[in-house]
């Protein structure tokens, strides 16, 4: 497999004794895939993850992204590149897994306005509009969505049956969220925008 398709790939794996199968614990920045039974797990604050599925093959992944502060939700400037670069990379390596497009269909959450110190920016409200706006011109449909409000998700995502399983954390016992997604955004502020991805028809 090209590089290309590694650099995001969430590496925390670990068998879940609840579903009793393979998991993968997806972070900020980063997307998996699977071809057969596995979860893909992850907890949202303000970003949001995409996950897509060819529902003939039973193909499908997750994505974990958030858009830097500022700028505008136009589809070419810089600060939605990131996002179109997270969507493109997971879509990219599931075509590469043999799923086609005109059988993708998605369901996507979080978006939540969780965090004060990026509530101004309303990076939540910005990140959801811009997974809606995203899909709606690659014509893949939304069967399901979970987008903002006030509290952090945990999601449960079964790529080969698409099921998906949303926690609403009222009351968060620790800060690991705010913490990743604080370190999460100030990497994108301060850093390059990743180079551009090639989409596979």
């Amino acid at each position: 497999m090209p590089h290309a398709f590694n650099e995001n790939l969430a590496e925390n794996r670990y068998f879940d004794p609840y579903w009793k199968v393979e998991a993968a614990k997806i972070l900020p920045g980063e997307y998996f895939v699977s071809a057969h039974g596995m979860v893909l797990v992850t907890v949202l604050g303000s970003c949001v993850a995409a996950c897509i599925r060819d529902t003939g093959k039973g193909v499908g992944g997750m994505n974990h992204f958030m858009l830097p502060d500022g700028g505008s939700l136009d589809r070419s400037g810089v600060s939605t590149r990131y996002g179109v670069y997270a969507m493109e990379v997971l879509i990219n390596h599931l075509i590469k897994l043999g799923a086609r497009r005109n059988r993708l269909e998605a369901k996507v959450f979080g978006g939540g306005a969780v965090l004060s110190s990026l509530a101004s920016s309303k990076v939540g409200a910005r990140n959801a509009g811009f997974v809606r706006d995203y899909l709606k011109a690659e014509n893949i449909p939304i069967v399901a969505e979970d987008l903002l409000g006030s509290h952090p998700r945990k999601l449960y995502y079964f790529p080969d049956s698409g099921r998906a399983l949303v926690k609403k954390l009222h009351q968060m016992h620790n800060d690991t969220l705010f913490v990743r997604e604080r370190v999460y955004q100030d990497r994108l502020s301060g850093g390059d925008v990743e180079g551009d991805i090639e989409l596979f028809v």
